[in-house]
């Protein structure tokens, strides 16, 4: 059962990985780096409205907790990378040569579970559950980016789709469960 998951898998990401053209693979690529001038801009204005709707110090609470967010979800990821120790497509013997691989470098050796998948979710699901009531504008939009940035990391060939899967849902769970930390937290200052 397992086995063929894992074959379905593969599969699945040959499909969607070959689906790619070099029109759109620059596109892509940005959106996959960690630190863009999409990136930057978006974490810029959710730290403004932060302080916007909050005022200093509860906006500083909330920018702490979003730190500790993104460490959680980053560093179980490499956790569970090092433990499941399963490789990425790139390194993968068997689908190597079926794979459309964008960019020179790889990465690190394994890919379970995405890291960019887990991190984009819990921003965007902290940001819709926090601002829930306010606006359901930032939390679409943040769910579009986060969307984009996961489905980035299959295309440009270095995450299987059930890799991006688990780290979405870790990224919603934690995102979640820091959202309901720090709304708890706010109500106390």
């Amino acid at each position: 059962m397992f086995e063929d998951l894992i074959e379905l898998d593969k599969q699945l990401f040959i499909y969607l990985n070959g689906m790619g053209v070099p029109f759109w693979d620059s596109f892509w690529l940005y959106l996959s780096k960690t630190l863009s001038f999409v990136t930057i801009p978006i974490f810029l204005f959710l730290i403004y409205y932060l302080y916007l709707k909050l005022g200093f110090k509860k906006a500083v609470v909330a920018i702490i907790t979003v730190g500790l967010l993104l460490l959680c979800t980053d560093q179980l990821s490499v956790f569970i990378k090092q433990g499941t120790q399963r490789l990425r497509p790139c390194y993968d013997n068997e689908i190597q040569e079926l794979m459309r691989m964008v960019r020179s470098y790889c990465g690190g050796r394994y890919s379970f579970f995405s890291a960019h998948g887990a991190n984009s979710f819990a921003l965007a699901s902290f940001f819709s559950i926090l601002y829930k009531k306010e606006t359901k504008v930032l939390g679409f939009a943040l769910l579009i980016w986060a969307t984009l940035v996961s489905y980035s990391r299959i295309y440009i060939g270095v995450h299987f789709p059930l890799d991006v899967i688990t780290g979405i849902g870790v990224g919603i769970l934690f995102g979640w469960l820091f959202a309901r930390l720090c709304i708890s937290t706010l109500e106390k200052i």
